[in-house]
């Protein structure tokens, strides 16, 4: 490694002032600071070494202890300046520890056998939550999996550091991801202030949810008020059993996206049938005219639906269905909100729209669960997990490249998980 040493004047004890003000070690010291070509690219080099009267720490027990010998020197990448790459050079001791026998010392700078220190990791990993690990190993000159390692030790330490106490309010749903884990459950909470990601897990399983509530603790369980979910039966019944002292909610958007499927499917069977009868299809392009809210069409569109409105379809009715349903939400009390749930209920099965008599169905099955939303008064709602759903789809697709669950989870916490940072000494990041 060629080197070419700094002279000793403004340069050098500029860069050794600048490290002992915001990187100081207490039983290091910063010495010479020099150019030197490193993995085939000109880099600064800083030289460390311990104090003469200080002993070596044991990486186990944190106990002082003697030294056994003192390895050959490493370098340790440490956050790049200006446009050089920084490295620290040091020679680790091994300790000889009455407990855990012989053992590299525990360094203040780095972990285990690290090539990165801390502090680089940190600086990374901010800058992976804002681009993609990719774009970021691009721009320092560093690999995928030095950014992974890096946001893996924040995340690490945000986990074991961070607080559940005070949690309320929760939401349950699951999201696709890539080829071997079809589902991927989520667990956020929702308090209000505080909306973070709490736990994920592979699959869709019973199993999936009771390790969450395991992982969680039966105390902070039996303190949840609030759970937000779908209607799959096996997580209801997990729910009850886990949190019984929990107000299970199944509210607005997961019932109106049982509407919206027999909406389509009635809408399917119509146009099928056209087609066998040769018949003009008048439902053609007409998918969103049906499912999107009145409100929502535009001045086209709602024209267009005027004219849908003449026709005696099923698929108007099946949307004429859902928007007398819509009324159902404007109600203050649960038990007047229960009558309107039976009336329509009656009203739906007597119609000839098989898709909508399903809906109805599980409409009354589920129908103390739906009536908890006004029991909550509506300070709960799914719209909030969908939301955080929607940046863990954008959080997947930005940290493309890995092939692993743990690297989904690790990129899922980092955005999402609102966890404790280690103590970072560059405010630009």
């Amino acid at each position: 490694m060629r080197e070419t040493i700094l002279t000793e004047g403004a340069e050098t004890m500029l860069i050794k002032t600048l490290l002992n003000k915001v990187e100081h070690f207490k039983s290091f010291v910063y010495k010479a600071v020099s150019f030197a070509m490193v993995y085939g690219s000109e880099a600064l080099v800083v030289d460390l070494v311990a104090r003469s009267n200080s002993r070596p720490e044991c990486p186990e027990c944190g106990k002082l202890c003697v030294t056994y010998d003192t390895r050959g020197a490493r370098l340790f990448e440490y956050m790049p300046l200006w446009q050089y790459k920084v490295y620290f050079r040091y020679s680790p001791r091994r300790v000889r520890c009455s407990v855990h026998g012989v053992k590299v010392e525990a360094l203040p700078f780095a972990y285990g056998k690290e090539q990165m220190t801390t502090s680089y990791k940190v600086y990374l990993a901010r800058w992976a939550r804002r681009l993609s690990w990719k774009e970021v190993a691009d721009i320092f000159e560093t690999s995928w999996e030095s950014v992974y390692r890096a946001v893996k030790h924040v995340v690490e330490y945000g986990l074991a550091n961070r607080k559940l106490e005070d949690i309320t309010e929760i939401g349950l749903d699951e999201i696709f991801v890539f080829k071997g884990y079809k589902c991927l459950t989520l667990v956020y909470q929702l308090n209000q202030g505080c909306r973070r990601l709490l736990w994920c897990g592979s699959h869709r399983r019973v199993k999936t949810l009771l390790r969450f509530f395991r992982e969680f603790g039966k105390e902070r369980s039996h303190g949840l008020k609030f759970i937000c979910s779908d209607m799959w039966a096996p997580y209801l019944k997990v729910v009850a059993k886990k949190a019984p002292n929990a107000l299970n909610i199944l509210d607005r958007f997961h019932i109106m996206k049982k509407f919206n499927e027999a909406i389509d499917e009635v809408r399917r069977d119509e146009v099928r049938m056209f087609k066998e009868q040769h018949q003009e299809n008048v439902l053609l392009k007409g998918r969103w005219l049906l499912l999107k809210r009145p409100e929502n069409l535009s001045e086209k569109q709602t024209a267009r639906l005027r004219d849908l409105m003449k026709l005696n379809l099923s698929s108007v009715k099946a949307h004429l269905m859902r928007e007398d349903f819509q009324r159902f939400w404007n109600y203050r009390y649960p038990s007047w909100a229960g009558r309107f749930l039976d009336n329509w209920v009656t009203r739906t099965m007597q119609s000839n729209l098989e898709p909508m008599k399903k809906v109805a169905k599980t409409i009354t099955n589920h129908k103390p669960l739906i009536l908890n939303w006004f029991k909550a008064r509506g300070r709960l709602s799914s719209g909030a997990v969908e939301g955080l759903n929607l940046k863990a789809k954008l959080t997947i697709r930005k940290a493309y490249g890995f092939r692993t669950l743990d690297g989904l989870t690790t990129a899922l916490y980092h955005t999402l998980g609102k966890l404790p940072e280690p103590k970072s000494i560059h405010r630009f990041c």
